[in-house]
């Protein structure tokens, strides 16, 4: 398995502008980037901490706007070496796909997500 570490959590957000001042001008977190999907439909922007490249924290809008009161976080992803061999490895699994083939973002990471026991998603996601 090429699994190597928790990458980040994906948060899903109402207000992009209004949440990027929260994390980053009250609880201190730094914009690392910004980004429209490549659907078209849903922004992404990447924060982290302490002036690491790292991103721990990805907001997510766009993707559905009836959040429940208590927010919701999206998907947690872990970094792996190899997106190809995993996403191989994993189809000869009993596993839900959520994703039908890996997805490359604008910045040239590439992701899928599966489904966990209760429907959690999780990404698998090299940089």
């Amino acid at each position: 398995m090429g699994l190597q570490k928790l990458d980040h959590v994906g948060v899903m957000v109402k207000d992009m502008d209004v949440s990027i001042d929260f994390y980053t001008n009250v609880i201190g977190f730094e914009l690392k980037g910004r980004m429209l999907h490549t659907n078209g439909v849903i922004e992404l922007a990447f924060l982290g901490l302490g002036g690491s490249d790292e991103t721990e924290l990805e907001l997510v809008h766009g993707y559905n706007d009836s959040l429940p009161a208590e927010g919701k976080v999206h998907h947690f992803a872990i970094t792996v070496t190899d997106v190809n061999a995993e996403f191989a490895r994993l189809k000869e699994l009993p596993v839900t796909f959520v994703d039908e083939d890996i997805t490359t973002l604008p910045n040239g990471y590439r992701y899928f997500f599966v489904e966990g026991p209760d429907r959690e998603r999780i990404e698998l996601f090299q940089r």
